[in-house]
């Protein structure tokens, strides 16, 4: 794991998040930079049980159409991105969705840092890295 600031958190995403982000052009930083202002409070929902709504602009647009995501959070130590989807193409998440979320946070955020690493390395998740262009986002 790469030195960073004593504020900031480890980030990761799930293959599934992955595919998604790729076909929405969310940059890798602009998941930093989300996880980050989670980190110091700023997010849009606390949906409870580790689980937090965050909105994320799409390039060139706003934050309010922009995707919306859904973290696996704790503050001062991980953020694993594990949904995301459109408000065009869904209001919100289920509440039979949003149990699974929950269920998910518990096994999640109980693993230690060698544990989350084994499933980096196994490619489970995949972990998300401050890029350059972190700043302009």
């Amino acid at each position: 794991m790469s030195s960073s600031p004593p504020d900031s958190i480890s980030v990761y995403k799930n293959k599934p998040f992955a595919r998604f982000a790729r076909k929405a052009r969310i940059s890798d930083a602009a998941l930093w930079k989300a996880a980050s202002l989670a980190n110091h409070g700023i997010f849009d929902a606390d949906l409870g049980g580790g689980v937090i709504k965050q909105r994320i602009a799409r390039p060139g647009e706003g934050k309010s159409g922009g995707s919306r995501t859904i973290i696996l959070f704790r503050k001062g130590d991980r953020a694993v991105y594990v949904f995301g989807f459109e408000k065009k193409d869904m209001a919100n998440i289920s509440a039979s969705d949003l149990l699974s979320f929950r269920e998910f946070a518990e096994v999640y955020l109980g693993y230690s840092a060698v544990e989350m690493e084994e499933l980096v390395k196994k490619g489970t998740i995949l972990q998300v890295e401050a890029g350059e262009d972190e700043q302009d986002d």
